[in-house]
């Protein structure tokens, strides 16, 4: 195997430095589309609530009327 020069040793731990980088920024990449699923799903619920909420006013109204 031949000798490995100084060159080849600063190009290896620049591309390792660059492949962490960029294994991290995928992970954080996947971590804000999951928190934008979970928010979706957290806006829906809040909608079903008041949507529950409005009929229960409702029928309260029209029972005390």
């Amino acid at each position: 195997m031949a000798r490995k020069n100084r060159f080849t040793r600063v190009a290896v731990r620049i591309g390792s430095a660059i492949g962490r980088a960029d294994r991290t920024a995928h992970k954080v990449a996947k971590a804000g589309v999951l928190a934008k699923r979970e928010l979706e799903d957290i806006s829906k619920q809040v909608e079903a609530l008041k949507r529950q909420l409005q009929k229960t006013t409702k029928r309260l109204k029209r029972a005390l009327a």
